[in-house]
């Protein structure tokens, strides 16, 4: 009798120690809310989960807000499309190393009766300047995301200080990309999107694809694994695991696999040296 409960008690402290050894297989990846409101995530984390049995938790942010959350040491994991933030984070000392994962575009999405004119453009520069010009609504993330900084930039580009432009025309919204959009076809607004996440948004309203095809909306993303020497509660392994996996050939397929009605979102690019 003895011998019987020893052995179930042994038994039962070894599916214990098993349970507890499965929770803590998994990993915190802060990411944009391009890749999660895409449904890119919702696509390749099942096949990711089950080859590993690691679990993915997503932390959606804006880029920059994702990165300073791996700086506090609050992720494992950064999968994010700004790179020269990206670069900035790794000279910090705060991540390992990046690598290209995937790219797609930005596109300029407006309503279909287009008071700025710029519909079937593909100079990205010149329709900025025609909505300014034109005090025509325009919405912005407003949110430090990789997504408002290709924004900045390329009103910087086409020569016009935003600090002193701005005026009841252009609305900061301070949030995601579905927020961003929700607001620009409550309003019949202008605003800057990535390709992924327009095609998978629902309430398009009077919006539409105004603009896109020029060099500049190129939109490349990268993942880092966060610093364990500089925040020693990553979980290297694991997190080296995922990254791992999302730039070989069967993560970069999972990627290239995922399609709304027929469209390709992304296009995985692991083997570019230098994107």
């Amino acid at each position: 009798m003895v011998i019987a409960r020893r052995a179930f008690l042994a038994l039962f402290l070894a599916v214990a120690a098993f349970a507890a050894q499965a929770q803590d297989r998994f990993i915190t990846v802060a990411s944009t809310t391009s890749t999660e409101q895409s449904g890119l995530f919702g696509a390749i984390l099942p096949v990711f989960q089950k080859k590993t049995g690691i679990q993915v938790r997503v932390v959606a942010l804006g880029t920059g807000q994702a990165l300073d959350l791996a700086r506090r040491g609050d992720a494992d994991v950064v999968f994010v499309h700004a790179k020269s933030a990206e670069e900035k984070f790794l000279a910090e000392g705060h991540g390992v190393k990046r690598h290209p994962v995937m790219y797609n575009d930005f596109v300029l999405i407006g309503p279909k009766n287009d008071p700025a004119k710029i519909a079937g453009g593909k100079d990205i520069l010149a329709a900025l300047k025609k909505i300014q010009a034109g005090q025509a609504p325009f919405v912005s993330r407003g949110d430090k995301s990789g997504t408002h900084m290709a924004e900045l930039a390329l009103w910087k580009a086409a020569g016009i200080e935003l600090d002193q432009a701005k005026g009841p025309w252009y609305r900061d919204t301070g949030q995601g990309m579905g927020p961003a959009l929700n607001t620009a076809a409550s309003m019949n607004a202008y605003v800057l999107a990535d390709r992924g996440t327009w095609l998978a948004f629902k309430n398009r309203g009077d919006l539409a694809v105004l603009v896109e095809g020029d060099k500049r909306l190129f939109n490349q993303y990268g993942v880092i694994l966060v610093s364990p020497d500089r925040h020693p509660t990553v979980k290297k392994d694991l997190g080296q695991a995922f990254v791992d996996w999302l730039v070989s050939p069967e993560g970069q397929q999972a990627i290239a696999d995922y399609k709304i009605g027929g469209e390709q979102l992304f296009f995985p690019n692991a083997d570019q040296a230098g994107a």
